[in-house]
């Protein structure tokens, strides 16, 4: 098996370079989404309720209190994030041990490989990049919010700049999706040779 991961900050443009790695037959597991799943069991509900419960409405949980909670409270975060990280690192680790014995290229979309450490796990790095510019645009259109939102957001991430230091490959993402694409030929040719 040959694990590769994406990753880059918000807006960088991973889920696209993620997309076109499915289009061309590869497997692509992202971290978000397991993220995601999560919110849909019962237990991790009732985990979620007993240390924050204050996140809820009516007695039903409400993502959206959450968030407000953890968004400008570090300790909260990293309170919630101690809830969610073991179970996204036993994923990652169940991903691993099913395909160790392949001859598979498998592609993780994880924003936050280097901040978890999971690039000790991974064969190769490809980092997103693009302009700090283009990138707020993005996100702003993208998610219907302000500059000091994105600004935010991008201040609780590593730096784009170590991200792009520590990476196999750099891919520049602010290009028409043809060349994205020839990028995307040229890493799966350069993983597999």
């Amino acid at each position: 098996m040959i694990l590769a991961a994406i990753t880059g900050s918000i807006g960088c443009g991973k889920t696209t370079l993620a997309n076109i790695f499915k289009k061309l037959g590869y497997p692509v597991f992202d971290a978000d989404a397991w993220v995601r799943r999560l919110y849909f069991k019962p237990e991790f509900i009732k985990l979620i309720l007993q240390n924050f419960p204050q996140a809820q409405t009516d007695g039903v949980f409400d993502k959206r209190k959450l968030r407000l909670l953890v968004f400008d409270d570090k300790q909260q975060l990293q309170k919630l994030e101690s809830l969610i990280h073991p179970f996204l690192k036993r994923q990652l680790k169940a991903l691993i041990r099913k395909n160790a014995q392949t001859d598979d290229l498998l592609f993780l979309d994880a924003a936050l490989l280097f901040e978890l450490g999971w690039d000790k796990y991974c064969d190769f790095v490809i980092t997103v990049n693009v302009d700090e510019k283009v990138q707020k645009q993005r996100v702003m259109q993208r998610d219907k919010v302000s500059a000091e939102h994105v600004d935010k957001i991008i201040g609780k991430q590593m730096s784009q700049k170590e991200k792009v230091a520590k990476a196999d490959w750099v891919v520049e993402t602010d290009v028409p999706l043809n060349l994205l694409k020839v990028s995307a030929l040229e890493i799966v040719k350069g993983l597999k040779g």
